[in-house]
């Protein structure tokens, strides 16, 4: 069967390599399905276009899958209306991801879809195509919910993968790597070519604001991911690594396997990862960056101790202090997460958040402080809907989550106003202090080019 596998343009001049999407893809090529990919994000193209093309060409199912963001939202209903717009519509209309999971119902009603798969796809998707084939029923797929003329039935959920070594690696070869391994992260040089890759889904931690899509944490063999990078340097000449798990780091005993395996290998590649501070040990992290690790992207969140208490991060700030200064002390550049406005939020918490960034940021990249959202499926999603905060999954995309960086619902006593006013003058903050670190870096080398003699400069507009 003929199956068109969707990826959206974010609108970023480059893009993240699309993993979920190229683990489908390889399962579906696997099982004997031809596989094509449209690639909207790379080239551009104006909704209308899909429209154009599904006229053109026949294909037996669509698929797409979504994050549960605002931009994400809103891209899947114009999506969605391209889709249904075609005179050569297929008979099979498929949505996955983060976004969906928690209410397929809507978002099945919402789109016109027929089918959403709940949770990781690889083994469902497999068995819905054979019914689709087959012209079999759908209500014994495990891990869908469908469309039956108006009315939208729920199937009971999928047990995980557990065995995640036995999936196929994504169907990199469907994909323009040249163009994804463009993506720049911290440290990478100009001659650097990037890419991401799991390591394993899940995630240890049960943080308020946070949905599991699927529960549970499971992890690939370090024998099996070191094959992985092999042929991907070997094949698209990648040098550097975005783990992009939600938690690479998970426990010391999971870094420690992973950083040895990279160094009895003898790879050499600069990588990322997601990490937790209270793993981030004098050890641990000096380990990491033997093993080439440049950046870890933590989830510091609040540096007041109730609030990480009532968001059930699971982390104090005297761990959050110690872990950033044996990561900087490691030479590896940390990632400051720091959202606002949870259960107990207020502008001393805030002010905490921003003098900690401007103690300790390093300035490898600009990071301001967003305010906290409930995505649909979370317990602060849960908590606002027991709360009359909110009133159900349309109210949060339709009315409430308009964009990441604005308030969709407030859990302060401070105003919507006083909240935007505060939020404004502490991002003001850390914008002003970022851009003095990359003025004061430009001021010096200018000095080194006039006074040195330094002819490695290669002018101010070499990027």
């Amino acid at each position: 069967m003929r199956f068109l596998l969707v990826v959206y343009d974010n609108d970023n001049v480059n893009h993240f390599f699309p993993v979920g999407a190229g683990y489908i893809a390889s399962v579906l090529r696997n099982n004997g399905h031809d596989v094509k990919v449209y690639n909207q994000d790379i080239h551009h193209y104006p909704d209308q276009h899909l429209t154009s093309y599904l006229d053109k060409n026949y294909f037996d199912a669509v698929g797409i899958g979504v994050i549960a963001g605002y931009y994400q939202y809103r891209k899947l209903l114009n999506i969605s209306k391209a889709i249904n717009g075609s005179s050569n519509r297929p008979p099979h209309f498929i949505l996955g991801g983060h976004g969906p999971t928690p209410d397929p119902e809507y978002f099945l009603q919402k789109t016109g879809a027929d089918v959403a798969i709940l949770g990781e796809g690889e083994d469902t998707i497999i068995e819905l195509m054979q019914a689709i084939s087959n012209k079999e029923p759908l209500n014994d797929i495990q891990g869908i919910a469908y469309r039956d003329g108006n009315k939208v039935s729920t199937n009971p959920q999928r047990p995980n993968i557990i065995d995640i070594d036995a999936l196929p690696w994504p169907a990199y070869d469907l994909f323009p790597i040249e163009h994804y391994r463009l993506l720049r992260y911290p440290h990478a040089s100009n001659s650097d070519f990037s890419l991401a890759l799991l390591t394993a889904r899940g995630c240890t931690f049960t943080c308020n604001f946070c949905y599991r899509m699927d529960k549970g944490y499971r992890k690939r063999s370090p024998e099996g991911i070191v094959e992985e990078i092999k042929y991907l340097q070997k094949d698209f000449g990648i040098t550097y690594i975005d783990f992009s798990d939600e938690l690479l780091m998970s426990s010391k005993s999971r870094v420690v396997e992973l950083c040895e395996a990279f160094i009895n290998a003898k790879l050499k590649f600069k990588w990322f990862c997601n990490g937790r501070l209270n793993y981030a040990t004098s050890e641990i992290v000096r380990l990491m960056k033997e093993a080439g690790c440049v950046f870890i992207n933590y989830g510091i969140e609040a540096m007041d101790d109730q609030v990480l208490k009532n968001m059930n991060k699971a982390l104090t700030t005297k761990q959050i202090i110690r872990g950033i200064e044996e990561t900087l002390k490691a030479g590896i550049s940390p990632g400051f997460n720091i959202i606002w406005g949870n259960i107990g939020d207020n502008k001393g918490t805030l002010r905490k958040g921003v003098e900690f960034l401007l103690k300790y940021d390093d300035g490898a990249q600009l990071r301001t402080i967003r305010p906290v959202t409930p995505y649909p499926g979370s317990p602060l999603f849960n908590y606002a809907i027991e709360n009359k905060m909110l009133s159900d999954t349309e109210d949060f995309y339709e009315n409430k989550h308009i964009n990441s960086d604005l308030l969709s619902v407030n859990f302060t006593n401070l105003s919507d106003d006083e909240f935007h006013e505060s939020l404004m003058e502490a991002n003001t903050m850390l914008i002003d202090n970022y851009y003095k670190k990359k003025c004061n870096e430009i001021k010096i080398a200018t000095k080194n080019l006039y006074l040195n003699n330094d002819s490695s400069f290669r002018g101010y507009r070499h990027a």
